[in-house]
């Protein structure tokens, strides 16, 4: 009887083994919830919350499981720092952080900073939308990934599209004054001078982030000025702000934006937008097979919101999935086996480059149009009307060359 009951405890052990290592690991989420950009980081965090939820359910991460945890850095950079901080005296290993490229460059360089100074116990950041180019070139870090297509890798495609209609003649860029609204500006005018170097830039105008209350005098501009078509990187309020003040104007031209269908700008659109707004992105609800419907849809049963933020799926899908390879949840084993790491998503067959940590993925280019039970069935923001499906870049073609000479720890 002794016997039994030794080898039954023995067994036990062996058992539970797995579980006793399981761990919690948590993700600090730095973006901004409160203020002006409140409703964007809100869903966004609703989304990494959704995502984790699902993973956990069905053990992406193993035994594992993932929490995403919201640090309120009201879109500046201090606060991030201090968001940071924080996490770092909490205990936690990773960041995830979006909003303002600015935040972002910040946030690179203390996350540098502090991993050089405590080995052991260092930080990994998955960057989810903060699209500075800068950060995947001579700003790179082994510590950063970058889950968002580039502004340049957006902008190509934009400019590629846009550079097939021949009606397009005069363009307006405006843009938030920070490091991704600069380099929006830059990279238009580039690519337009190369692809149609027919077209006349009429404006090229920066705006303080966050600060406008109202944009009837810079759309006052573009009428001015003649543009049948604007080109903007403006998000969140921003963009909200800017495209109903177009909407009040009577502004007939065409907006080519990165951040349209993100929270407020489809009800700030509204029936103005059919047809004459698009946008740039790495995913399209409407896409071919509606992949991802059933997260749409039963997040908005759950939320009463819409699931926009793509990125998260592909951040949770490649974070568990390095967890289980590296069989550990070691910030400098999980950021080994990010690398080169391949997985399936919503948008496809994605691809964490090595070299530079940004992730190669298909782009979306889609129009604001009228449900149609066909290529349009899912509305946005109840407004009736969705985003149509224009084309789809493979990620070979959406993919572009990198200056980044990264320094890798010791394994």
């Amino acid at each position: 009887m002794r016997l039994t009951s030794i080898r039954a405890a023995v067994l036990a052990l062996v058992v539970a083994a797995p579980l006793a290592h399981a761990e919690n690991v948590r993700v600090a989420v730095i973006d901004p919830l409160s203020g002006s950009f409140a409703p964007l980081g809100e869903n966004q965090l609703r989304s990494w919350q959704y995502m984790a939820e699902m993973a956990n359910k069905n053990k992406w991460a193993g035994e594992h499981t993932l929490e995403f945890v919201g640090f309120d850095n009201k879109a500046g950079v201090q606060d991030s720092l201090t968001a940071l901080k924080r996490a770092i005296d909490q205990g936690y290993r990773y960041i995830a952080q979006a909003n303002s490229s600015g935040v972002a460059l910040a946030l690179v360089d203390a996350v540098d900073k502090h991993n050089a100074r405590n080995p052991g116990k260092e930080i990994v950041y998955f960057n989810h939308g903060a699209v500075d180019p800068e950060l995947t070139n001579a700003k790179c870090s082994f510590w950063h990934f970058s889950f968002d297509s580039n502004a340049d890798m957006k902008m190509q495609a934009l400019v590629n599209h846009l550079s097939r209609d021949q009606s397009i003649k005069n363009v307006y860029i405006i843009g938030q004054d920070y490091a991704f609204g600069r380099s929006v500006s830059k990279s238009a005018k580039e690519m337009l001078a190369k692809q149609r170097p027919d077209i006349k830039i009429v404006g090229d105008e920066l705006h303080p982030i966050g600060m406008v209350k109202d944009f009837a005098p810079y759309v006052a501009k573009i009428k001015a000025a003649g543009a049948d078509t604007v080109i903007t990187g403006n998000w969140g309020a921003d963009l909200s702000l800017l495209i109903k003040a177009a909407r009040d104007a009577g502004l007939e031209a065409n907006f080519y934006t990165y951040y349209a269908s993100l929270k407020g700008a489809p009800t700030a659109m509204g029936d103005s937008g059919l047809e004459r707004v698009k946008y740039v992105g790495v995913w399209n609800a409407n896409n071919e097979g509606f992949v991802g419907k059933d997260i749409v849809d039963d997040f908005q049963k759950r939320y009463k919101d819409d699931f926009t933020w793509m990125q998260s799926h592909s951040v949770v899908t490649m974070f568990a999935k390095a967890i289980k390879e590296a069989g550990s949840t070691d910030p400098v084993k999980v950021a080994y086996a990010l690398e080169d790491m391949t997985a399936s998503s919503l948008n496809g067959e994605i691809k964490m480059r090595k070299d530079d940590h940004q992730l190669q993925q298909p782009l979306f280019i889609a129009t604001w149009s009228k449900l149609d039970g066909n290529a349009v069935q899912i509305e946005q923001e109840q407004t009736g009307f969705g985003w149509r499906t224009e084309a789809v870049i493979p990620a070979a073609e959406a993919s572009l060359p990198t200056s980044c000479q990264m320094k890798r720890p010791a394994r």
